[in-house]
């Protein structure tokens, strides 16, 4: 089971990598193998590198400036529930719904999230 602290950490790393846009930093979030897929865009990057190198094509989307906040709603074994707020200067802001499954490591293996501009 995937305990709050570990949550805590991998979103602070999470919010590092979108800072940082640093290959390191974003695979230091998934395994090999993890899976990351977004709606309504229909991403899907199946594997660490098509993570990393989908995340490092998003670069724009950061011009002018933005800030992140989130919640914990809820931990069921090893599937974290994640509400976020994402406000961007130049695209405007997100509600964001997260799910995040973890392995023993606290590495994620299958990250989805439902993306509404509000």
């Amino acid at each position: 089971m995937v305990t709050e602290q570990q949550v805590g950490d991998w979103v602070d790393g999470y919010v590092r990598a979108w800072t940082s846009n640093s290959k390191k930093d974003i695979a230091a979030l998934f395994t090999p193998a993890a899976e990351y897929h977004e709606w309504p865009y229909e991403t899907d990057w199946v594997g660490r590198e098509a993570i990393v190198d989908g995340w490092r094509g998003r670069r724009q989307w950061q011009q002018g400036g933005w800030e992140f906040e989130w919640k914990l709603l809820t931990i069921n074994g090893d599937t974290a529930a994640i509400e976020g707020i994402g406000r961007y200067a130049e695209l405007g802001t997100f509600a964001n719904l997260w799910t995040v499954t973890f392995d023993k490591r606290a590495g994620c293996t299958m990250f989805r999230m439902w993306n509404n501009q509000v």
